[in-house]
């Protein structure tokens, strides 16, 4: 079958056209070629009987061929006595269905026939017979036995099929355009993109569309809320966390002081990348980005300071629609993970056809496959499998950035670095 609606509703068209012509075809052939050809043979084989027969019973060739010549006009034959034509066989063209059916019956009715040929001449069938004055040769019209241009049905039957074909694939495609503006509309929001769309087509396709643009206005309007209480609670939460800074400034700097001081600067560097996870979606507006310039921009930013950051490949060329700033917030969460646990990491890229792959590889202790899908939840902390001498975060980094794939319509994997030993990310965006 095939994989698209549009193949599959072709196919179920023109399977009950093709199956009726070939019905159709071989009925006909069967009535028409055969049965009719049947009747107009065997009238013919009546006359020649009748001719032949006169022609046993004269006294002499001339009297044979005067009986012969008062009755070949009435008759319409064609008729020769005394020839001598040698050793002859049948003859017809292997696609002369018709042809066959003369042949048989004639032969069947007529024992004295030697030879039958409707193959010479399409518009006569030649015959020969033996008399008792020698062979004796008749040419006859082939119309006297068959139906005259039988094709003309079957050439008929197969226009009208083409055009009613042609006018079905026509209305097929446009009852199917709705269905493919619908997939559209819903595949560039799976990406996080709005395309205008109105519900169209049959009642089915716009109770369809009509429900996709409900659920469309439903996440706008929960990401929307989301944000604004966010931004809220960011507002409310920053200003008592600010008197705190203030109020710790102003005490003595003893032990107990600077440790109160980390742990203000924790819950405000919380607050951060919690609303950083949940204000991802809402970063930037999508536009076309050089995904090989992104990530070469990105290496800069991290080797200031120190070589850390290689790049393992960078493969294809063009550009991708992408929220730039959510993809290298992504980037450098994952980067910085990767030095936070290890000493150097790597970075690909791959811009295929329909995807654009990040591949980011450290040399740290990298995580249990286990324990993948735990990794990827938000606040998880791998205490267990990551070294946390190197600095610790609130556990939303690979969140993070599994979100901002998700709204580019792509995913994030995690494996084992074949290349450095640790830890392999794949963040994949579509294009």
């Amino acid at each position: 079958m095939p994989r698209g609606l549009y193949g599959r509703a072709a196919l179920i068209l023109l399977v009950p056209i093709i199956s009726l012509q070939v019905v159709v075809s071989l009925v006909f052939i069967q009535r028409h070629y055969e049965d009719v050809t049947r009747q107009m043979t065997r009238s013919l084989a009546l006359e020649l009987q009748f001719l032949l027969e006169e022609v046993n019973t004269s006294g002499n060739l001339i009297e044979a061929t005067a009986r012969v010549a008062r009755l070949a006009d009435p008759l319409a034959l064609d008729v020769e006595l005394a020839v001598d034509a040698g050793r002859l066989r049948d003859s017809r063209n292997f696609y002369d269905l018709s042809g066959r059916v003369v042949i048989e019956i004639l032969r069947d009715e007529i024992t004295p026939i030697i030879a039958v040929d409707v193959k010479s001449d399409s518009k006569h069938v030649r015959l020969w017979m033996e008399t008792e004055f020698g062979q004796t040769r008749v040419f006859v019209s082939r119309s006297r036995v068959s139906a005259s241009n039988p094709h003309q049905f079957l050439v008929l039957m197969v226009f009208v099929g083409l055009v009613m074909t042609l006018v079905a694939f026509i209305f097929l495609r446009n009852q199917l355009r709705p269905i493919r503006l619908l997939a559209r509309a819903a595949q560039a929001f799976g990406k996080g993109r709005i395309e205008p769309y109105r519900p169209a087509g049959a009642i089915e396709v716009r109770s369809a569309g009509n429900a996709f643009l409900d659920m469309r206005a439903r996440i706008e309007r929960q990401i929307e809320q989301r944000t604004l209480m966010l931004s809220g609670v960011s507002h409310d939460l920053r200003t008592p966390i600010t008197r705190l800074k203030l109020g710790l400034s102003l005490l003595d700097g003893d032990a107990d002081t600077k440790d109160l001081m980390r742990d203000v600067e924790d819950m405000e560097r919380l607050l951060d990348e919690f609303l950083a996870f949940a204000r991802g979606d809402a970063l930037d507006d999508l536009a076309e980005v050089d995904p090989i310039a992104l990530a070469r921009q990105i290496a800069e930013k991290f080797n200031r300071i120190d070589n850390v950051l290689e790049f393992s490949s960078l493969k294809g060329e063009g550009l991708a629609m992408m929220r730039p700033v959510a993809v290298q917030r992504a980037l450098e969460n994952l980067i910085g993970n990767a030095l936070r646990y290890g000493e150097k990491a790597c970075l690909g890229v791959q811009v295929l056809d329909r995807s654009v792959r990040y591949t980011i590889e450290d040399d740290g202790p990298g995580i249990a496959p286990e324990l993948y899908e735990e990794a990827l939840k938000p606040f998880a902390r791998l205490d267990a499998s990551r070294n946390q001498n190197k600095g610790s975060g609130v556990g939303l980094g690979l969140s993070i950035a599994q979100d901002i794939a998700r709204r580019h319509g792509g995913t994030l994997q995690l494996g084992v670095s074949d290349k450095m030993g640790g830890l392999k990310v794949d963040l994949i965006l579509a294009r």
